[in-house]
């Protein structure tokens, strides 16, 4: 029994404070999985999700959706612009007959399912790599929608551009910093009686954030005593591009795989002062 009470501490994440970094509104589900393991969880957003300058490009795509063979969806955040500008038009899904769905990960996937679509194509990896090797074989001569962020990596629509694909990417949405958590951020850090133990990264946008939001001259002595978690390759090299260590990263690029790798690590190397 003591064995066992044992082992369950070790996987658990009893004791260790977690600064979650999501948009508001998304911290839900990687919070609340921290939470169930015994985390004390921390939610200061990195980044806002925010409307972009003009709708008009999305709505032309939208009207002129069953133009389109293939619709690629590399986020939740885009999914729900999407959908809420297909209300907004009252567009329905008739005459999308021709048209397939990829999209980046499972949790992009379940969004799009949620709202009656079928999803044809998950990629293994849930970068945007591996949606490239997933579709080059299927789109050339084919028009493609791509729906993202305002700011984000160019690999898919040059990969499938050079496929022999013909590529619009639209912006259905922006990431900002939310300059309200600035403050937070700074007074969470300093404090060695509150300050986490782990700091959560799942995009580049939130890495960039991150230390957008420290300040320069904050970065090396505020992060001494604190370990990065990664969700991704991606999000990893945008650490270490910033000079930030990758010491937790997810061997499945998603929320469980992100959490399974905290746990992991903290079982083995649990912080001296919890």
């Amino acid at each position: 029994m003591r064995a066992k009470a044992k082992f369950t501490r070790k996987r658990s994440l009893t004791g260790i404070r977690v600064l979650v970094g999501r948009a508001r509104h998304q911290a839900g589900s990687l919070s609340g999985e921290l939470r169930r393991l015994g985390a004390q969880v921390l939610e200061i957003p990195f980044i806002e999700i925010r409307k972009p300058t003009s709708f008009r490009p999305l709505d032309s795509a939208l009207k002129n959706l069953d133009s389109y063979d293939w619709l690629i969806l590399t986020s939740v955040n885009g999914v729900d612009a999407m959908w809420k500008r297909l209300a907004k038009l009252r567009i329905q899904k008739n005459g999308r007959s021709r048209l397939r769905v990829a999209a980046i990960g499972p949790a992009t996937k379940k969004s799009i399912e949620q709202r009656g679509w079928e999803v044809d194509v998950v990629p293994k990896e849930y970068v945007a790599e591996s949606v490239v090797r997933s579709l080059k074989g299927k789109v050339k001569g084919r028009r493609v929608l791509l729906v993202r962020a305002k700011v984000a990596r160019d690999v898919i629509p040059r990969e499938l551009r050079k496929a022999g694909a013909h590529v619009d990417v639209i912006e259905a949405y922006e990431t900002v910093v939310p300059e309200t958590s600035r403050r937070r951020l700074q007074a969470a850090l300093k404090n060695p009686a509150k300050s986490p133990h782990v700091v959560t990264f799942t995009s580049s946008s939130t890495v960039k954030n991150f230390v957008q939001l420290l300040g320069t001259g904050h970065k090396p002595k505020l992060l001494d005593r604190i370990q990065t978690a990664s969700i991704g390759p991606v999000t990893s090299a945008t650490l270490r591009e910033l000079g930030l260590p990758v010491d937790i990263a997810a061997r499945e690029f998603s929320i469980p795989g992100l959490v399974t790798a905290i746990v992991d690590v903290i079982s083995t190397r649990r912080p001296s002062s919890t």
